[in-house]
């Protein structure tokens, strides 16, 4: 049986046995710190972000604001294990059903209580084709019993492996054993949502004046493309432990201009840094400048949909275009942060992945050039038969000068590559209706294990936007979801997307990012980079 309990932290005693909350004290209850009289929080955003709808988001900006605005059955600690969040307990004889008490003290903002039914209504509208949910096929990969046929309009939603025993007890069925179902519950999709909220005011249920949640914050303002504002969550069930009392995020699409701006006290943490940034950065602050591993790969989708480029059906070209990517120079000379080459999509610090050997990964880079050169001429092309492609990417200095790079790592095997650049959401709809050759792209772990990174290229993904098939691929990833041991499985299903050359790995990512020294209890150990304002507080400035 496997069994977790809700524990009681010492802020939570303390809190308990003082009967004041953290934002009124002037130093913090577990480490004496001074704490800062104001208690603000200000971070940039690269894009804005297309949604905070937690069943409708599909990217990483989206997924920041939902961990602070919403919270799920469970949570994460600062190292990125599991922790309670509206469940206290949760419990399987057979890690097939699952169960999750709920605590009895939470709500949401407006005071109503948050019960199971909230739960069953948001993955019932998640899994609903009606909803047109980027991640629907997420409900899919959790196995919840139903899911697949729901999605795919074969049944209705109350079949979904989901049910609100009472208030406060919620039941998952799942179609086969999953042990590490509870970290999948982490994600925003599983997130709750009010019912009667979304019903009174449809797609407008999210803006400021209509939306309730049920997280430590509350949008207190948001203007697009500009900033949003966070308030505390009074009705929060754990409001006394949150000392953070407003939370900005501005968008800012050039780098170099947010670090300027960072630097000059406008916010207090930023990532994607302008690429070549980091060592100076290091070394000029190294309290603010920091370096951890993030669960996140960097590739270039091929479009191999029938309105894709006829040349990119044909696995000589996307290996030869594969091969001649520098992808050290990348790493060591563009981004000089940490990051390390990709030759498998699945990111080398995920839990328990075996990293396969691939083959052209062992060869020099010049041995890999001359057998680019040589598969584009057996498939047709080169300089005397140039190939023009289109490579989109959207807006961010890095990406821009990644995509000049490779262009040009291109050009001796004949190929021309006209560069576009998109804001967010057009590049989103872009790639998505397959309106592209090749594509900047960039996966981030849902939870911890592999197959958060693999089942996005099977065919029945939603998110496979360069619509890559393979039964052979399918058919490992099923029987990985099924197998007690699915690591050997995805060490073969990481091989055929080599000798397939699915898509281009580029590289895995590090965290790179500056933090202001005065903000405190980040969370640098977790891989996922999930982190939570209300775990933060500001320390007085010495």
């Amino acid at each position: 049986m496997t069994r977790h309990l809700l524990l009681t932290t010492a802020a939570a005693v303390l809190l308990a046995a003082s009967g004041t909350t953290l934002a009124a004290q002037d130093t913090h209850p577990e480490t004496g710190e001074p704490l800062a009289e104001t208690q603000v929080f200000k971070y940039r955003l690269l894009d804005q972000f297309p949604t905070i709808d937690p069943q409708l988001i599909e990217e990483t900006a989206g997924g920041h604001v939902a961990r602070q605005i919403f919270e799920g059955l469970l949570t994460q600690n600062a190292d990125g294990t599991l922790r309670p969040g509206v469940a206290t307990e949760w419990s399987s004889e057979d890690n097939q059903t699952w169960t999750f008490t709920l605590r009895d003290n939470a709500k949401w903002s407006n005071g109503d209580p948050v019960t199971a039914h909230d739960f069953v209504y948001a993955w019932r509208r998640a899994a609903d084709p009606a909803t047109a949910s980027e991640y629907a096929w997420y409900v899919e990969l959790t196995q919840m019993q139903g899911a697949k046929e729901i999605i795919a309009g074969e049944a209705a939603t109350d079949t979904l492996g989901v049910r609100a025993v009472d208030d406060h007890t919620l039941e998952v069925t799942l179609t086969q054993p999953l042990p590490y179902f509870p970290q999948m519950a982490v994600h925003y999709t599983l997130m709750p949502a009010h019912q009667p909220t979304i019903e009174a005011h449809g797609a407008d249920w999210t803006d400021p004046e209509n939306i309730v949640v049920n997280g430590a914050y509350t949008l207190a303002e948001i203007r697009v493309n500009e900033f949003f504002r966070l308030e505390r969550n009074p009705e929060y069930w754990g409001a006394e432990d949150v000392i953070i009392d407003e939370v900005y995020g501005y968008v800012i699409n050039d780098a170099n201009q947010a670090l300027s701006r960072f630097q000059a006290g406008e916010f207090d943490m930023m990532d994607d840094l302008p690429a070549g940034s980091y060592p100076d950065l290091e070394e000029e602050s190294p309290e603010t400048a920091h370096a951890v591993p993030r669960l996140c790969s960097y590739y270039y989708t091929f479009n191999q949909s029938e309105s894709g480029h006829e040349a990119l059906k044909d696995p000589k070209v996307r290996k030869a275009l594969s091969y001649a990517v520098r992808r050290n120079v990348i790493t060591d000379q563009i981004l000089q942060a940490g990051q390390k080459p990709a030759y498998s999509f699945t990111h080398w610090a995920t839990a328990d992945f075996e990293l396969p050997t691939i083959d052209y990964s062992q060869m020099s880079q010049d041995a890999r050039m001359e057998k680019a050169m040589e598969l584009m001429q057996e498939a047709g092309y080169g300089p005397d038969n140039p190939l023009d492609l289109d490579l989109i990417y959207n807006t961010s200095e890095n990406h821009k000068q990644i995509a000049i790079a490779v262009s040009q790592m291109w050009k001796p095997l004949g190929v021309n590559i006209t560069l576009s650049n998109y804001e967010w959401q057009s590049y989103l709809d872009i790639r998505g209706n397959q309106q592209f050759d090749i594509a900047r792209s960039a996966w981030c772990a849902d939870y911890n294990e592999a197959s958060t990174f693999l089942d996005l290229l099977t065919s029945n993904n939603a998110n496979n936007d360069g619509k890559y098939i393979s039964e052979e691929f399918d058919q490992l990833m099923d029987e990985a979801a099924k197998a007690d041991d699915p690591q050997p499985l995805y060490t073969q299903a990481e091989e055929v997307l080599a000798r397939d050359m699915a898509i281009i790995p580029i590289y895995h990512y590090t965290q790179n990012f500056v933090l202001n020294p005065e903000v405190r209890n980040w969370p640098m150990e977790n891989a996922e980079n999930n982190w939570y304002v209300r775990d933060l507080y500001r320390a007085a400035a010495e």
